[in-house]
């Protein structure tokens, strides 16, 4: 028997009780606010629900959430996916975290978000989110871009052939996974640079976006994992003439897709503008080395928009402006951002937020 075998082997019926058996993998986000952590729970199934699932906890000290002498973190279970990794009935569970008293540590950035889209004037506007995440595929222990270093930019964003495309077997397992496992996934494509990739989440409602996005990232990871292949989301991963990495976060609400809607747009961005400060602390760690003016960029110190700018903070897309109507590409946020933050941050600007 083969270990894929062993993998797929049917637990319904195993220890012979009434009850079928599944493995829950809880995830949660660590202290860096960036890494993912899991560890996997036998549970009686089936589950359908987040509250069907018990509350667990971790052992913080060794995650960066809590001190050593009190080091229990609480995980409590917000949403389900299949586990395209085991299986069958088998689910993955997208944890927030808590302190044992139950407050939010800090890096539970899910806390706020979730408070946020249940506003009733944010709840009124049906934002819908879709973010194209950037990421790019590293040699184990080499730090070293798969395949090499290659020639200048060109051939390679949306390139085709040994030469061109490097880890698609990684990416298109990826794609496949996602879907099995219900992510709302939309695309993949190679990028600019050798060995970076992006693939798209939503578009979708509120809070869903950001917890697709999490675990497709964890799944991304995982995958990479079995290849012996690394998962960098730096946002500038190779200096020099290189494009970064970033996660453009397209928006709308539903008076931006109603006829008249290019005006909300623009007053939109206008308040975007005007809180262009606030938005680029929260919009990721070393986003200064890739918001330069250059590659597809806007300089991190100016705010600007255009019609299908890829050099703009912000862009329209021209049938967005034909139609007059339609959504805003948020084109600031680097690759290793918090969808929780920004989305969160997006929507309290310009639904909220009075100037």
């Amino acid at each position: 028997m083969s270990l894929l075998d062993l993998l797929n082997l049917d637990l319904s019926e195993c220890h012979k009780t009434n009850k079928s058996k599944i493995i829950a993998e809880y995830i949660w986000i660590d202290g860096s606010g960036m890494n993912l952590r899991s560890k996997g729970r036998t549970l009686h199934g089936p589950v359908t629900n987040p509250s069907q699932i018990p509350k667990w906890n971790c052992d913080g000290s060794s995650t960066g959430q809590a001190p050593g002498e009190d080091s229990e973190v609480i995980l409590y279970p917000q949403a389900i996916y299949k586990d395209p990794f085991r299986g069958g009935n088998h689910i993955l569970v997208m944890c927030d975290a808590y302190t044992p008293a139950g407050e939010p540590i800090p890096t539970n950035k899910r806390f706020n978000a979730v408070k946020l889209f249940s506003h009733p004037e944010v709840l009124a506007e049906e934002p819908w989110f879709g973010i194209e995440q950037e990421y790019t595929l590293l040699q184990k222990n080499l730090n070293w871009l798969i395949g090499g270093y290659r020639g200048p930019q060109g051939p390679y964003y949306c390139g085709v052939g040994a030469e061109k495309a490097f880890g698609r077997d990684i990416v298109d397992s990826h794609y496949k996974a996602c879907l099995y496992a219900g992510i709302n996934i939309g695309g993949i494509n190679a990028e600019v640079m050798a060995g970076q990739w992006e693939f798209q989440v939503g578009p979708t409602v509120g809070i869903s976006p950001c917890d697709n996005l999490w675990v497709a990232r964890y799944i991304l990871v995982r995958i990479a994992e079995a290849a012996g292949v690394v998962v960098s989301f730096d946002p500038k991963p190779v200096e020099g003439d290189y494009n970064g990495t970033g996660a453009h976060t397209n928006y709308s609400t539903k008076s931006m897709r109603a006829d008249g809607g290019l005006e909300v747009i623009n007053k939109a961005i206008e308040k975007l503008g005007k809180r262009h400060k606030e938005h680029i602390a929260v919009y990721g760690v070393g986003n200064e080395r890739r918001l330069t003016g250059e590659h597809e960029t806007a300089d991190i110190n100016t705010f600007n928009f255009g019609i299908a700018d890829r050099g703009a903070s912000i862009r329209i897309g021209r049938d967005t402006q034909k139609a007059g109507k339609g959504y805003l590409e948020d084109r600031r946020p680097s690759s290793n951002m918090d969808p929780y933050v920004v989305t969160s941050m997006i929507a309290e600007t310009t639904i909220l937020w009075k100037p």
